[in-house]
């Protein structure tokens, strides 16, 4: 649950930020402080999406 919720708001900062990048390439925002927003969204997303299955190691029974 608390997945599909990351993701949404993940996919949902995606899109908020390629629309403030159009508005960037439309000239009406400074196109340099839009495109490092979408792409820090952007690898916000993948690196969410390439850690999740990772094995962390057993854990050590002290």
């Amino acid at each position: 649950m608390t997945l599909k919720i990351k993701y949404g708001i993940l996919l949902l900062l995606i899109l908020i930020s390629f629309f403030i990048n159009i508005l960037g390439l439309m000239h009406l925002i400074p196109i340099y402080i839009t495109s490092p927003v979408l792409f820090l969204s952007l690898l916000l997303f993948f690196h969410s999406l390439g850690n999740r299955n990772r094995f962390r190691g057993f854990n050590s029974m002290k």
